[in-house]
């Protein structure tokens, strides 16, 4: 438990001295490298594995929304950067949303380390995100009737969807992204 949340502390300091450091142009600088997010992926299927192993203690009391994680790369690339990342965004709230339900749920001490390092991760994702410049992010008042959601009952399930809206949506706007564009002349 110690170490997860060593290495995840050691990935926001590096972040934050990342942005900090003297003589750059703008003091948030984008955040490109995958090796940031692909730590992140990790750490989800670290939390999904003990979840699948959890036998006591570690349920959802009700069913959350939770996003779409397939993606239709038709759809996906008609969509401007900006509703791209709206649709990141979203995605990434609604799971903060469930995962912090989850949390006052859960009675497994060592799940609930893997749930709350997993919050942490996701503000991490945001703050990459702003760091390359997208709109800040408004949530809605309520999830009720929000696109491209679905609902899911089991912890399990949550993680999974974690997991995979990671691997998925978020790994093709940090791609896409204008600001990791190298400058091709």
């Amino acid at each position: 438990m110690l170490r997860k949340t060593c290495r995840g502390l050691f990935v926001l300091l590096l972040l934050v001295l990342e942005w900090t450091r003297p003589g750059l142009p703008s003091p948030l600088r984008p955040i490109c490298d995958l090796r940031v997010l692909n730590h992140f992926i990790q750490e989800a299927r670290d939390a999904e594995v003990a979840m699948k192993l959890c036998r006591e203690g570690c349920g959802l009391t009700q069913a959350v929304s939770v996003p779409q994680t397939t993606v239709n790369f038709d759809d996906w690339e008609k969509k401007n950067a900006t509703e791209q990342a709206q649709e990141v965004q979203t995605g990434l709230w609604l799971l903060q949303q469930a995962l912090s339900l989850i949390r006052t749920s859960m009675t497994n001490s060592e799940l609930n380390s893997h749930i709350e390092n997993t919050i942490r991760n996701l503000h991490s994702i945001t703050a990459v995100l702003r760091s390359l410049n997208f709109q800040e992010y408004t949530p809605p008042a309520s999830t009720v009737g929000l696109e491209g959601t679905w609902r899911v009952s089991s912890a399990a399930e949550l993680l999974q969807v974690h997991l995979n809206f990671l691997r998925g949506k978020v790994r093709l706007l940090l791609l896409e992204a204008q600001a990791c564009q190298q400058d091709v002349s």
